[in-house]
């Protein structure tokens, strides 16, 4: 019998399970469903006339782990691999990163060096933290805050400046809420298995080669590349997905249609989609949405679920993109975060010429830098995001460069993009909520899989991996088949890979 699935979410996760869906030799109808005019989610880049290229969202990819790996083969499959844009370890924009503290620029140590000697605006080296992290005694909580964790670990100064900063940069959260087992869970398991982070990361488990390995991976590890992006802009990545989908001919794509509820049929192995002028029936779903948009449309009957999807919160970032005429920068490198302490509002400063100067327009020399604001401080600081002022907005970004930057000019174009709950937050208790969720899928035996940001990992790698182990068990090649799905069985496969830092939003 054919089986029907359809994918709720057009963004990177619900692209990415349609694309690994029509790799499969089983015949599927496959419907997906976007609410918006166009797909791609949060990875969207404005390209001007003039070559420019101004990312709203993630900027750049990291190419380490088998979540890292599996991005490349899937760009590698996709036909983009001369349209990457590499960044190697060795680039400026991978050695320096500051951080804005005491109204300076303070470049993070980096290699040994940087780890015997005090540098501002720290008190002691870092390795005297390093030192004193292998006498604390093990931790013996289940969860703990990242702020918490790392005060206990590695001292107050690690954790109100270079943690919080990492946090808003990374999360666009608080480091005092944020769960540091969902957040960084290396850091968790290495305390848990080995009484130390520092032995924990020396004598830890590492990954083990996979089938994920590709040209493109293995050029990645010979050139040491960072990060990379895309000659056209990140936006450039769901685009070949969606031409993908479209060549197949195996997709159904609905856009501007927004799920009204779901309701279960056929004794409840089943589903119905109601929409605003119809609906679909299909034997499951996979939800590509954010858990509190999943949560507003679930049956009555599956309260339990919905509760613990709404627990599960967003921030809201704003994304300004500036540009200089001429070369304004006083330092070089990929950025600068911004401690709460220092800022609520303005939670760092990517400088976007840098890392990617093939992303400059073509005619002349300019400075692109991006401001990230707002996060878990948004209301406090600006407001509700549906009656904030794009002039506020505007006008904060461009006083903190001229602030932190010292930077006296004008810009010469601008962008204001207001991206509304755009990070999940895992607070402390992230990990009992997942286990909860998973726990009453396996219960209830709803024919449906959960993918995306909202659960294991907000990086592009996280949710693009989650969507192909979802669909990996949903197809059977785990051994489960296709047709013993649908009533009896239920998924909720988030990727547990390690999580990899990447510029917010999201990337």
């Amino acid at each position: 019998m054919q089986k029907t699935v359809a994918v709720i979410g057009g963004g990177i996760g619900g692209l990415s399970a349609c694309y690994h869906l029509t790799k499969s030799s089983q015949v599927f109808k496959i419907v997906l469903l976007e609410s918006s005019s166009r797909l791609g989610g949060w990875l969207r880049s404005t390209r001007r006339e003039d070559g420019a290229v101004f990312e709203h969202g993630p900027r750049g990819i990291r190419p380490a782990g088998n979540a890292g790996k599996n991005t490349l083969k899937m760009v590698s499959e996709l036909g983009l691999e001369n349209e990457i844009l590499p960044v190697t370890s060795d680039n400026i924009a991978s050695k320096n990163r500051f951080l804005y503290v005491g109204g300076k620029l303070h470049k993070m140590p980096s290699g040994a060096a940087g780890a015997l000697r005090k540098v501002p605006p720290f008190s002691r080296a870092l390795v005297s933290s390093v030192a004193r992290e292998l006498l604390v005694k093990r931790g013996t909580q289940e969860d703990e805050s990242v702020h918490g964790f790392v005060e206990r670990r590695l001292g107050k100064e690690l954790a109100d400046f270079a943690i919080d900063s990492l946090c808003r940069g990374v999360y666009a959260g608080d480091c005092r809420k944020l769960s540091v087992r969902s957040c960084f869970p290396p850091l968790f398991r290495a305390e848990r298995d080995y009484g130390s982070i520092v032995l924990g990361m020396a004598f830890g488990r590492t990954e083990k080669a996979t089938e994920l390995e590709s040209k493109l991976a293995q050029k990645s590890q010979e050139e040491g590349w960072a990060q990379w992006s895309l000659r056209q802009g990140m936006q450039a990545l769901p685009e070949a997905l969606e031409d993908w989908l479209r060549r197949t001919g195996r997709v159904e794509i609905l856009q501007e249609v927004e799920v009204q509820r779901l309701e279960r049929t056929a004794g409840g192995c089943a589903w119905e989609i109601k929409l605003h002028d119809g609906s679909i029936k299909t034997d499951h779903i996979i939800s590509a949405v954010p858990a509190k948009a999943l949560s507003s449309v679930l049956p009555p009957g599956t309260g339990p679920l919905s509760e613990e999807l709404r627990r599960i919160t967003s921030v809201t970032v704003a994304v300004v993109n500036l540009e200089y005429e001429g070369l304004i920068l006083p330092v070089e490198g990929f950025g600068h975060l911004v401690p709460s302490s220092e800022s609520r509002g303005v939670l760092g400063i990517v400088y976007d010429s840098v890392a990617f100067p093939q992303h400059n327009r073509k005619d002349g020399q300019s400075t692109r830098l991006t401001v990230m604001m707002g996060g878990a401080w948004f209301f406090e600081v600006f407001g509700d995001p549906e009656e904030v002022r794009e002039e506020l907005l505007l006008q904060t970004a461009a006083q903190a460069v001229r602030t932190h930057l010292g930077v006296d000019e004008e810009p010469i174009w601008s962008n204001v993009s207001l991206q509304k709950d755009c990070i999940p937050q895992y607070t402390v208790g992230h990990w009992e909520r997942i286990e909860k969720i998973r726990q009453y899928l396996g219960q209830q035996s709803l024919p449906l899989s959960l993918v995306g940001s909202s659960y294991q990992g907000v990086s592009v790698n996280d949710v693009i991996f989650s969507s192909k182990r979802t669909v990996e068990r949903l197809l059977g090649n785990k051994q489960t088949h296709l047709d013993t799905l649908g009533c009896g069985r239920s998924l909720f496969t988030p990727s547990k890979e390690r999580f990899h830092l990447q510029p917010p939003p999201g990337g």
